[in-house]
């Protein structure tokens, strides 16, 4: 294990020169990785000389750094009695010092968000609740959904509903997935792995993310034979390393489809998450004060956790490229995350049978401020190519936070609704049971609603269900650009 060190004695190596790290009570000389790292020498620079452990363990998965450091770079072991004592800084709320509430007494997603506010840390709550610019695509995700008004039929029989549907070739028990959502371990230890023991409970669906805390491996290691795993891609510049990949992905039976996100090519300006990288582990400061003026004077640039998950992402994909380049290293079907609009989805629908399906997404608000909500888009494919619903599995998200906005998007032709931020905050209120208790309320809503409408089937919600007269005065009116589409598609081919 080589020798022992001081913290005093590691704490001189914080040079470029010279950098060394503590990282589980072990001391490790990161010199010659400061180039290679995806997140930018600088992130490591600002924890040179110092125990990382605290920053490190939340947002990498485990066995990461025997992949990416020599053995000669482990140089021996801390003595701990000359570590500094550290304190986790809480986020910005007052804490329950009794720990949360049990998972059943929180009745909504919203309550379920609030503890999750006062339970995981500054860095945890500033990357979930992030969003681009001055958050309206994120707002409006939501707001979205109460415009659109629900046609209940009287006189039926609702004694009975039944969630099951079968999505991408896939049957599951419930439309409600978990969309791609990083970082998870950023909130509670459990991490990845954590939502996918939930999502096994419910039979739901859950979309991978490339920026996971947890490998692939780890997160499917104890799934049910039967469940079903989708796993996210951002393509990377270096294209062995997203190939090497796909490598492993193609390996894990449990892994039934890549999803390709495209709605993200560059990271988007989440102010709340770059605050938070300002003032290190303080808590959030609102721009235009004091602390957050003198941090951009002393040189920090901005960054956060979510810019940095997106160094090395490659902005230069295409339909003409990208997809010959995935058909060569899987055969797994395609996906294609973050379209926002009908020119788009139509596009995809062209690709078939490559292209299994679409989401329809604007990133949770994270990329685009004002880009249209998934609802937009489904009513912009209804309106221009209805067809494209024959030709693909469309699925949404953003803003879901109630069962009724399950149903609305399904009654627009969705056939399945994935939820980030409500697993990533159910996962910070209460672990595993705290992701269980957020599908249960919105798979209980689901049902109630589907009741009341009389309907018994997800495969029976439909236009007929709802009044969507209100948010169809904010859709698209422009010319539809189909005919240019297919004549290009007709020349290529």
């Amino acid at each position: 294990m080589g020798k022992q060190f001081d913290a005093a004695e590691v704490a001189k190596h914080t040079t470029p020169d010279s950098c060394w790290v503590i990282l589980y009570g072990k001391v490790y000389d990161v010199t010659n990785f400061l180039a290679e790292h995806p997140g930018g020498a600088k992130i490591i620079l600002k924890l040179a000389g110092k125990d990382a452990t605290e920053e490190y363990d939340p947002i990498h998965p485990p066995g990461i750094l025997e992949e990416n450091l020599p053995a000669e770079a482990l140089l021996g072991t801390v003595n701990p009695d000359t570590l500094p004592q550290t304190q986790t800084e809480l986020a910005p709320s007052n804490v329950n010092k009794e720990g949360p509430p049990p998972m059943e007494s929180l009745l909504n997603l919203e309550e379920i968000e609030q503890v999750a506010t006062k339970n995981i840390s500054n860095k945890a709550w500033a990357y979930y609740f992030s969003a681009s610019d001055d958050k309206v695509s994120k707002s409006f995700n939501t707001e979205v959904y109460r415009s659109i008004v629900l046609r209940p039929r009287v006189f039926v029989d609702c004694s009975q509903c039944d969630l099951d549907t079968t999505t991408l070739g896939q049957k599951l028990n419930t439309p409600i997935y978990v969309a791609p959502a990083a970082m998870a371990r950023l909130g509670n230890p459990a991490g990845e792995a954590g939502i996918a023991e939930a999502c096994r409970s419910f039979g739901a669906m859950q979309i991978i993310s490339n920026n996971a805390s947890m490998t692939p491996e780890q997160i499917v290691k104890d799934a049910a034979p039967d469940q079903v795993f989708g796993w996210q891609i951002y393509v990377q510049i270096d294209r062995k390393k997203s190939e090497a990949m796909l490598a492993r992905i193609n390996k894990i039976k449990q892994i039934k489809f890549i999803v390709l996100t495209l709605d993200a090519p560059v990271p988007g300006k989440r102010e709340d998450d770059e605050r938070n990288n300002f003032v290190g582990a303080s808590a959030p400061v609102p721009s235009g004060t004091k602390r957050a003026e003198d941090a951009v004077e002393a040189g920090d640039s901005p960054g956060g956790v979510g810019r940095t998950l997106f160094a090395g992402t490659d902005p230069t994909l295409t339909w003409r490229e990208t997809l010959p380049w995935l058909a060569k290293h899987t055969d797994l079907p395609i996906i294609l995350k973050g379209l926002q609009t009908h020119e788009d989805a139509y596009i995809a629908s062209l690709h078939t049978p490559q292209i299994k399906g679409i989401i329809l997404s604007n990133h949770g608000g994270r990329a685009l401020d004002t880009a249209p909500p998934a609802v937009h888009t489904l009513l912009e494919i209804r309106k221009f190519c209805p067809e494209v619903f024959d030709r693909l599995d469309v699925l949404v998200d953003g803003g879901i936070r109630r069962g009724t906005d399950v149903v609305k998007a399904l009654c627009l032709g969705a056939k399945a609704v994935g939820i980030g931020r409500p697993a990533l905050f159910g996962l910070g209120a209460g672990g595993v049971e705290g992701v269980k208790r957020t599908l249960q309320i919105l798979c209980d809503e689901t049902k109630t609603c589907m009741r009341l409408l009389g309907v018994e089937r997800v495969e029976d919600l439909g236009p007929q269900h709802i009044n969507t007269r209100l948010v169809e005065q904010q859709i698209y009116d422009g010319p539809s650009g189909l005919e240019s589409i297919r004549s290009a598609f007709r020349a290529k081919l």
